[in-house]
């Protein structure tokens, strides 16, 4: 028998039965295999459980905008837009942009009319600002954010936000777009022009509808913790009575007007001051402050029910990043507001990428940002994520696209990089992609686990696969974002969902698209973050 069975192998003459039986043996022996893997994992999909509705993702204009949209090259400001902006495919599926759902623009405060007498040197960092000290608007202003405004609407940009991070220089104490006290901590603004900075910020808003683009949200104050004595940006500290007593007046001038503006508050330099004192108590514990009482801002019409904060020095080393935001979820929920991760970028000292210093296009940074993302919007519930600035011509990790001079003697020059220069993507933008393109506003974040994964979350957040799982609730679109930051591959079993779309991030691939066929082996190449399309 064994003879006969041999000799038709060679002579290819098996009957369909002895066939079927090695095929079975053979798939057996491979799922087998498959299973016996720390890298074979099977998803299970909960649609009934379900988190927070998705706002929307984020970067914001701050400066670098100014010059590029004035000044570049029609092609290559183009081309930067489409980056931010298109949710199109070219011919082989792949995203020509990563749909950027928010965009925020920069209301300036004027240290850019000072020049040199602003004391802050870098002119890529001063702002013009729309009102000068007679009281006199100019919205000819702000030229190149304006051109970007304008190109995300173009594209179709949910949700626009105007954000302020400092009073028009002719109102400040010091009559500085930065902050001189350092002893009060108190907003840099006099005490007589609260309501003028308020009605300010309105006629902003109510110019910019007229122009076609409507505000959702203004962001009246950012990063109040911080002094802002350096002279390197505009900027000002405020206390919470500060905060409290701004947003009051801007909600009675929203109310005057007849535009449908939400107000954010409070963009809190580092999470912890949300939820704590953390040495700054008239800065901190902003949930409680602002939150917490039936006076504080609950009671204003206008006034989102949402507190915003930012991810830096809270990121690195990875038990830290999950223990605070486990403590900022467990107070947001006591409260029962939202919460928005409103600026981020790579700031502080970590074993994984090094510090902020020195750009980085590879993958090594998008993954660690990928992961704060996953973390910001599954342990503090998140429901909208937001980048610091979408370009940056500086040697730092903080920006989505890199400029310069395009010479590599001296590629940071920036007089030269005003009128024109070389613009790079980063896979830090498809990166980022992965969440911004797919998820879109009002989608729901719902439950998703890997079965039979006997693993710490700080051993899954230092070297294995972390999934967020999302929903249209009438479509039944599903999306699953997949963040790998082992360096093994690792192949995952979707048998009980229907998927039919793949984008990859990786070293080799940016948001590459490839078609799905087998649901029960889908693989998630080590280092990489992938975004699954299907139905749930």
């Amino acid at each position: 028998m064994k003879k006969s069975f041999k000799h038709r192998i060679k002579r290819n003459k098996l009957s369909f039965f002895e066939v079927a039986i090695i095929l079975s043996l053979v798939s057996s022996f491979s799922l087998q295999s498959c299973k016996s893997s720390s890298n074979y994992n099977k998803i299970a999909i909960d649609t009934n459980t379900r988190y927070q509705t998705m706002e929307g993702f984020g970067a914001s204009d701050a400066w670098r905008c100014q010059y590029v949209g004035s000044n570049w090259p029609e092609s290559k400001k183009n081309r930067i837009a489409e980056l931010l902006f298109s949710k199109e495919t070219d011919e082989n599926g792949n995203p020509k942009g990563i749909g950027l759902s928010i965009w925020r623009f920069y209301i300036g405060a004027g240290s850019a009319e000072q020049g040199q007498g602003s004391n802050i040197k870098n002119e890529w960092r001063r702002g013009e600002s729309f009102i000068d000290s007679y009281g006199n608007y100019d919205w000819s202003k702000q030229k190149g954010q304006q051109w970007f405004l304008q190109k995300a609407k173009e594209f179709g940009v949910d949700k626009f936000l105007a954000f302020s991070i400092s009073a028009p220089v002719h109102w400040t104490k010091n009559g500085k777009a930065y902050n001189s006290d350092m002893i009060s901590g108190s907003l840099n603004l006099k005490a007589d022009k609260y309501n003028d900075y308020a009605v300010f910020m309105v006629k902003v808003l109510k110019y910019f509808e007229s122009e076609g683009v409507a505000f959702d949200f203004i962001s009246p104050i950012n990063e109040p913790q911080w002094e802002w004595e350096k002279k390197t940006q505009e900027g000002t500290p405020a206390t919470n009575a500060d905060i409290l007593k701004l947003t009051e007046l801007l909600n009675t001038e929203i109310n005057k007007s007849d535009i449908n503006t939400n107000i954010t508050i409070a963009e809190a330099a580092d999470l912890r001051w949300l939820y704590s004192g953390y040495n700054k108590e008239k800065r901190g514990k902003q949930i409680e402050s602002f939150f917490g009482e039936e006076e504080s801002v609950k009671t204003y019409e206008n006034v989102k029910n949402v507190i915003t904060g930012h991810s830096y020095f809270t990121t690195w080393p990875v038990d830290s990043l999950i223990k605070i935001r486990k403590k900022l979820n467990k107070k947001l929920e006591s409260h029962n507001i939202d919460y928005w991760q409103s600026e981020f970028c790579v700031l502080e000292n970590t074993d994984d990428i090094g510090s902020g210093n020195k750009r980085d296009l590879s993958i090594d940074t998008a993954l660690y940002v990928a992961r704060v993302m996953h973390a910001d919007i599954t342990l503090a519930n998140a429901s909208s994520w937001q980048w610091w600035t979408a370009l940056t011509n500086a040697d730092y990790k903080d920006g989505l696209i890199y400029l310069d001079s395009g010479n590599k003697g001296d590629l940071f020059n920036l007089d030269t990089m005003k009128s024109d220069g070389d613009f790079h993507d980063s896979k830090l933008l498809w990166a980022f992609g992965n969440y911004s393109r797919f998820i879109s506003p009002d989608m729901v974040r719902v439950k998703i686990d890997v079965l039979n994964r006997n693993k710490t979350l700080e051993d899954i957040y230092k070297n294995d696969i972390m999934f967020s799982a999302y929903i249209d609730k009438n479509t039944s679109k599903l999306v699953i974002v997949g963040v790998n930051y082992g360096d093994e591959d690792r192949i995952i079993d979707f048998s009980d969902v229907k998927l039919d779309k793949k984008y990859e991030t990786s070293k080799d691939n940016s948001l590459a698209f490839e078609a799905v066929s087998n649901n029960k082996n889908i693989k998630f190449k080590g280092r990489s973050i992938a975004t699954l399309i299907g139905d749930f």
